[in-house]
């Protein structure tokens, strides 16, 4: 059995906990190291279990804290060779994780303490993006974050997927109507730089599940924006997405923004 545990998910901070109770590892890092041993400690989990940190892009709500993680508790970091440059010459990790950093590549499986780890690539304006297909624990697990559009690759790996991580990001009227600066929501809806819209996620969701080739048990919304987004939209969007094409049988969950949420049980 896999637990999972959102840390917290949006701008204000991103960090995913996984384990199976052999092994342990997050995917991001924008918690700092004292508030997520508060969030995990109810459940008797520490950061002291990681096995390793997979890192999905150098925005500094995914990475913000993980100079401070890695030098402290000495865990392995996974990520590209694109974004180990980044990762050394950044301000939250300049001079604190070159030695843990291991670099695996784009679209290939990388097996690590019995994971396997395929990242693959997601559009969205940072130095490089990318997703991960993870069999896990008898499962197989997928996240799509702070992603601009959805490609080929974000619907094939998708499919795959037994537990899905998938980005909600803004609803297009609370955007449009919103106090963003207009750059910004330009920035936002770009299809080639921004995030999904609840809209954009609903159609790739029920195109993921008519396609699915895994046993797609749970759909959990994240990065939702604060200003531009509501839990309750987001549900109601995809949730009735889903119902069209018969996915009742789906659990759909809203991750919080700078709060933990439940423990689930994979």
């Amino acid at each position: 059995m896999i637990r999972f545990l959102s840390l917290a998910s949006g701008s204000s901070g991103n960090c995913y906990f996984f384990t199976d109770g052999a092994v342990a590892f997050m995917i991001d890092a924008g918690v700092g190291p004292r508030i997520a041993q508060k969030r995990l400690a109810p459940y008797g989990l520490t950061l002291n279990d990681l096995d390793f940190i997979l890192i999905t892009h150098d925005h500094i709500d995914h990475i913000k804290a993980l100079g401070i993680i890695s030098s402290k508790f000495s865990k392995p970091i996974y990520t590209t060779e694109k974004l180990k440059g980044a990762l050394m010459n950044h301000s939250c990790t300049r001079g604190k994780v070159g030695g843990n950093i291991k670099v695996i590549n784009t679209l290939e499986e990388t097996e690590i303490c019995g994971v396997k780890v395929v990242p693959f690539p997601v559009p969205h304006d940072a130095t490089e993006t990318v997703g991960y297909y993870i069999e896990f624990g008898g499962k197989k697990i997928v996240i799509v974050t702070d992603c601009a559009s959805v490609t080929p690759e974000v619907i094939e790996f998708s499919e795959k997927a037994d537990v899905l991580i998938f980005e909600a990001n803004y609803d297009e009227e609370m955007l449009a109507n919103g106090p963003y600066p207009q750059l910004l929501k330009i920035r936002i809806a770009n299809g080639g730089s921004g995030h999904l819209s609840n809209t954009q996620s609903a159609a790739a969701l029920k195109e993921i599940y008519c396609g699915r080739k895994g046993e797609l048990s749970h759909v959990f919304l994240c990065h939702l924006s604060d200003n531009n987004n509501t839990q309750q939209i987001a549900y109601e969007t995809v949730n009735k997405a889903l119902a069209e094409v018969g996915a009742e049988g789906v659990r759909l969950e809203c991750l919080k923004r700078g709060r933990p949420s439940e423990l689930y049980e994979l």
